[in-house]
């Protein structure tokens, strides 16, 4: 059964909690400073007995200097202390929290209780801190009645901003623009933004505190300024991104991960996740913000690592891996990005993501121009069948009556359409198959005249269907497709099992050694995949030319013996391969495979090796997260001989995720360590998709937010919609900035408008 702390305003329980907890003193003088102390006055009836059965204090009510800690395994408290550190106030801001009833204390009885700590601390500190005469004690112990003694002007700024905050995280959670119209018609008729009409409307509706502020405006007049709506919201972003940070702060290890640019208003951002663990080894994916993109690497570099430890506040020395997302335009950025962050840190693995699949993390990072049109074509063409029921029926009627021949392929090239497909490892042998059939559904679609499709379908329709008709897409895919076929199993293992991952470790030589045959005998493989393509093309009646890009460039010193096969040779064929060996030595670091391969402690994956492992030298990585180090090969024994000589009906742990979460698991600490450190590294998916519901929920507001509407605070307001919102926090946070700048005044009841601050 858990203990709770039975401190005031502490909701603190053992079963969430390493904190230790301790039971009320038998001594009755120390039992009585404790109850005065807590300020529970439904305790000071209850005898020293009754208070030691039944209720607890945790650590966090007691100074340090008053717990021992002779062992990492025991917390003992010491003979003469005292409770001291509780927080008697946050309950005044919400008057339901009031389980635990607080007794009121006369200014007499709050001087003697400061007096009492001092006592109580001052002797330690004399005794076990010589060294130290000028530490600063602090007392924690406040005046409840400070909050009586706000004057009524100051109580109703605060309702008034308290309005203001309300009505920003109603819309952002709404995803609402703040902006809207805010114009004059042409005949002086004043139309305000959306956030002026919701807040007029909210005083229509009762809100005495805002009719009040604004009774006297004129009807033209800004009820609150944009800069104004500008500072509510960057407060509301610190305030929201604070309470996921914390947790961060709380579980020690993070990983991040950068997702490819989105475009904010005209400007390129990166989204900026954060990997954790809970205390409940739940894994979590967090969405923290944006970082924009410059021109300057190094610059996007030091911009990285400074927004993080400084105004994030994590502490880079948890940081435990990396992932980056990008496109062939800034994945050169992003290399530098990563390799400055793993000088800074070198414990801060460089993997891939489980979000993205090998094959198309390799595609974006190769810097091909033929290679990034191929992608956004792909993107083009799966949202422009996706946004309309009737063009995917379109699509599935041409592709049965292509494969009349073979209906089971066409329905599974159906099912297909019907998920992802953009993003899967056999993206390219996808669109190779499909490229028939979508050429001609975009053609029947565009050269439709029984008015079934608007203009602007018809217009999309001819514009898609040009792009997939030109020889330089149709050679580009095709040799992607090949190229990419080596790594194609691999990286399926890698979005696999625990049990594919630990294989695919283990299989990067003979995928790089293939690839490195290709390159050597590239004039062999590319007339293959040259004649492929030259067939796929004489198909569709698609002629074969060199790119018309290159032959206006060129048009002056064109080589009059340059054929289409050499020209695709040395700029796509070659380029390509290489770049994808490059890329998977850069992902693939000696690091990033030892961590892989420890994945050797899930229990399955020691089964699979018969329980034959040996894995001291993998977790060298991570010798310094242990709790104990030098006791780790014992306990690996230990672990390895428990799982071999288990019962006949125990089934083994098949991933970390069930590993964590065994009933015993903290009885091998070094093993549970390691495993915590694991399941954050960004290569593995997370297992309860409640807790990346950032990355869908970031989607979803891009597509629905026209791009000069999208703001990064209102993402954040907008994808955090069920996170918790201390409305007090952010309203004295906002006033202390206000105040800081000196212009107070321009909130003061006096004053008849609300200028820009």
């Amino acid at each position: 059964m858990p203990n709770f702390c039975a401190a005031p305003n502490c909701t603190r329980k053992s079963t969430q909690s390493d904190l230790a907890f301790f039971r009320f003193p038998r001594d009755p003088n120390r039992c009585q400073k404790w109850v005065e102390n807590c300020r529970r006055y439904d305790l000071e009836d209850k005898t020293p007995d009754q208070l030691n059965k039944h209720y607890r204090l945790c650590a966090q009510h007691f100074e340090d200097s008053m717990i021992c800690r002779s062992s990492p395994y025991r917390t003992v408290l010491r003979e003469n202390a005292i409770p001291t550190i509780f927080d008697l106030t946050s309950h005044l801001g919400n008057p339901g929290r009031r389980r635990k009833r607080i007794k009121e204390l006369s200014e007499e009885e709050i001087r003697t209780l400061k007096e009492r700590k001092m006592d109580a601390v001052v002797p330690l500190q004399e005794n076990h801190q010589t060294n130290n005469n000028d530490v600063e004690i602090q007392i924690e112990i406040e005046d409840s009645e400070e909050s009586a003694a706000m004057t009524e002007e100051e109580r109703y700024n605060k309702d008034y901003i308290k309005s203001l905050f309300e009505i920003v995280l109603l819309m952002g959670k709404q995803n609402v623009s703040l902006e809207g119209r805010n114009v004059k018609d042409p005949d002086g008729v004043y139309s305000p933004d959306n956030f002026q009409a919701l807040l007029e409307y909210r005083i229509n509706s009762g809100d005495e505190v805002l009719r009040r502020r604004f009774d006297m405006l004129p009807v033209n007049q800004e009820y609150c300024s944009r800069f104004q709506q500008e500072q509510i919201l960057e407060v509301c972003d610190r305030c929201i991104r604070e309470e996921v940070m914390r947790d961060v702060r709380n579980s020690q290890f993070f990983s991040i991960i950068v997702e490819d640019a989105v475009d904010l208003a005209g400007e390129e951002h990166m989204p900026i996740f954060i990997r954790h663990i809970d205390d409940a080894n739940n894994l979590h994916e967090e969405f923290v913000g944006f970082l924009p993109c410059d021109d300057d690497a190094e610059i996007m570099a030091m911009n990285f690592h400074t927004t993080i430890t400084e105004k994030w506040k994590l502490n880079m020395e948890y940081c435990r891996g990396q992932s980056y997302i990008s496109s062939s335009k800034i994945s050169s950025k992003m290399k530098v990005v990563a390799s400055r962050l793993l000088q800074k840190c070198p414990q801060a693995t460089y993997t891939l993501c489980s979000s993205c699949a090998l094959n198309i993390w390799l595609a974006k990072s190769i810097p091909v121009t033929g290679v990034s049109v191929v992608l956004g074509v792909l993107e083009d063409i799966y949202l422009f069948f996706s946004k309309s029921s009737n063009l995917e029926l379109e699509l599935e009627s041409t592709i049965t009556s292509l494969f009349m021949d073979n209906m089971e392929k066409g329905n599974e090239l159906k099912e297909i359409l019907r998920s992802e497909w953009t993003s899967r490892h056999d993206a390219f042998e996808i669109i190779v198959t499909l490229l028939h059939p979508l050429v001609l559904c975009l053609d029947r679609v565009a050269c439709d005249n029984s008015f079934r499709w608007n203009t602007k379908i018809t217009s999309q329709a001819f514009v898609l269907s040009s792009a997939l008709t030109d020889f330089d897409f149709v050679v580009t895919i095709v040799i992607l497709k090949n190229s990419l076929s080596f790594t194609r199993a691999f990286g399926k293992n890698l979005q696999g099992l625990t049990s594919d991952i630990f294989s695919a470790a283990n299989s990067l030589t003979a995928v790089l050694h293939t690839l490195n045959e290709v390159i050597e005998n590239i004039e062999v493989y590319h007339e293959f995949w040259f004649e492929e393509a030259t067939n796929l093309a004489a198909k569709m009646d698609i002629p074969v030319k060199l790119p018309g890009r290159f032959c206006r460039m060129q048009h002056m010193n064109l080589q009059a013996d340059l054929t289409s096969e050499n020209f695709y040779k040395e700029a796509l064929s070659i380029p390509t391969i290489q770049h994808i060996i490059q890329g998977l030595k850069d992902v693939f670091s000696e690091q990033h495979l030892k961590a892989l391969k420890c994945l050797s402690l899930v229990p399955s994956v020691m089964g699979q090796l018969k329980f034959s492992t040996s894995e001291e030298h993998n977790t060298d990585l991570y010798k310094y997260d242990l709790p104990s180090p030098e006791t780790l090969s014992a306990e690996l024994h230990c672990w390895r001989v428990k799982w071999k000589h288990r019962g006949k009906d125990v089934e083994l742990p098949s991933n970390i995720f069930e590993s964590l979460h065994l009933p015993d698991i903290k009885f091998f600490p070094n093993v549970y360590a390691l495993l915590k450190v694991l399941c954050i590294l960004p290569v593995f998916k997370v297992e309860n998709e409640k807790f990346e519901c950032g990355r869908k929920r970031l989607k979803s507001y891009l597509e629905s937010t026209p791009v000069d509407q999208r703001s990064s605070q209102l993402a954040l307001v907008n994808i955090s919609y069920d996170s918790k919102h201390d409305l007090d926090v952010m309203v004295d946070m906002y006033m202390k900035i206000v105040e800081s700048n000196a212009k107070f005044e321009a909130l003061s009841p006096n004053s008849q408008m609300v200028e820009e601050v």
